[in-house]
């Protein structure tokens, strides 16, 4: 099937793709990476009367750390990530990274793209909501600053405004004494997760500090496990700690049974992994 008919744009800069925004509204639709875009596109799932090429936009695809914050820009490739020196430093991301659907993707999908597609087998969404991550949408208006978790609003949509772009992420710096993993559960390379983990853990005086659990693939968005987290805020890292934040973060997934597993085997992978994420979460911490 082909796509509906189309206007194309190349936006040279972000103030001309904002105006082209502006002027067409939700008969518009931005082109970073295109990864989901063009074959929602194709399958007319999709059909936008203009299509906006931002990937020729200058100053949208830098990894840099400022005022104690992690900066992505939304252009930066999910390859980007697997080689940065600084990502390197953010262990969650650093190992969901190269789990990211397959190379093809991983080339030439963008960070921003992913998270506006806001599917909920998506990786990206889980482990920005473990880091307690943000994104900045930029209009012709100004610009705003929204939680993941207020950004994230169901299925395959987000709080983003027809005439917004997702120009930026941001993740809290991390911690001297902090860790963190990404924990998949896949048939083959490239599949849908059948059950993903993202982990976040900052330890203080010996305590849990502050953890952080992202869910995929088992909601109808990317799930926050805040009752798991608010169990392990202020507990003694352990074996007991984890298996109770596990137990936690299980009750609180909504799995649909599929081909890929059962509810009731999904829900066993999360707290499988949320335990074994913690506890290597800790480890890297309690190194550090």
């Amino acid at each position: 099937m082909l796509p509906s008919r189309f206007e194309y744009h190349r936006a040279a800069t972000l103030d001309e793709a904002l105006s082209l925004l502006a002027q067409y509204g939700e008969d518009a639709k931005v082109l970073a990476g295109g990864m989901s875009l063009i074959p929602l596109m194709k399958l007319r799932f999709a059909s936008p009367g203009h299509l906006i090429d931002v990937n020729r936009v200058p100053g949208l695809d830098g990894i840099s750390e400022a005022d104690g914050q992690l900066r992505i820009g939304s252009l930066v490739r999910h390859n980007t990530l697997t080689s940065s020196d600084v990502i390197a430093r953010y262990p969650t991301i650093a190992s969901a990274a190269p789990q990211i659907a397959d190379p093809i993707v991983r080339n030439w999908g963008t960070i921003g793209g992913s998270l506006v597609h806001a599917d909920p087998a998506g990786d990206l969404g889980s482990v920005m909501l473990a880091l307690g991550g943000s994104v900045v949408l930029t209009s012709s208006g100004g610009q705003r600053e929204v939680a993941i978790a207020d950004f994230l609003v169901d299925t395959f949509q987000t709080s983003i405004q027809p005439n917004e772009v997702l120009t930026e992420v941001r993740v809290p710096a991390a911690g001297a004494r902090s860790g963190g993993t990404y924990l998949k559960l896949e048939r083959k390379v490239g599949d849908f997760a059948t059950v993903g983990v993202a982990v976040s853990l900052t330890l203080s005086n010996g305590s849990i500090g502050r953890a952080g659990i992202g869910m995929t693939g088992v909601g109808l968005k990317n799930l926050q496990a805040t009752e798991a987290e608010a169990a392990l805020a202020g507990a003694t890292p352990g074996p007991e700690a984890f298996a109770e934040a596990g137990r936690l973060a299980a009750a609180s997934s909504s799995p649909i049974g599929d081909v890929r597993g059962s509810e009731a085997y999904k829900r066993h992978m999360v707290d499988v992994y949320v335990q074994r994420g913690l506890a290597r979460a800790f480890e890297m911490a309690d190194a550090g």
